[in-house]
């Protein structure tokens, strides 16, 4: 083994969270080729370095055993941030939500209800899933969209799963 070997797994993350499919990853001290390997999986290219010999021809032995995955849609993930924005208000105008609705926290230790206006309001606080989780929690911050729950035939879900039902309709 190389002295600086590194697991497939810690590449393949690394890899996948900050490279595209197509780009270049250069990895200065190849050793056994496992940047390279995973890079190729990913459908990346590689520039390896490597001065010991020995260590180029396991590299080049491993990499033609390697194949890519076949789909390009497969290989990389998008940010969220490229996600297409969901205002919370879109579940009321579609009616997913009704005006009147109760939300509640996954321990149902916390209540909201829903506004016509797309904002929630709790029994001290008015604003957006986000300010009043926030609130009602007395937390600096909150993601409103994991935090709160409708209930649907007697179980909660997270209304995230309702903004994932809008992007997909958006594709």
């Amino acid at each position: 083994a190389h002295p600086t070997q590194k697991p497939e797994s810690l590449l393949h993350r690394v890899i996948l969270a900050s490279t595209e499919v197509g780009d270049v990853v250069l990895d200065p001290f190849f050793g056994s080729g496992t940047t390279g390997a995973v890079a190729k999986k990913l459908g990346r290219g590689f520039i390896g370095i490597e001065q010991d010999a020995e260590y180029v021809k396991i590299a080049e032995q491993r990499l033609a055993k390697v194949c890519q995955v076949a789909e390009d849609d497969l290989l990389s993930t998008p940010a969220k941030r490229a996600q297409p924005r969901i205002p919370f208000g879109w579940l009321v105008e579609r009616g997913i939500l009704q005006p009147g609705a109760t939300l509640t926290d996954h321990r149902r230790r916390h209540k909201a209800r829903v506004r016509a206006d797309g904002t929630l309001i709790s029994a001290d606080f008015k604003g957006s899933i986000h300010q009043v989780g926030a609130f009602v929690q007395k937390a600096l911050a909150c993601n409103g969209w994991q935090f709160w729950h409708a209930e649907v035939k007697g179980k909660l879900v997270v209304i995230d799963v309702y903004r994932q039902k809008l992007r997909a309709e958006l594709h």
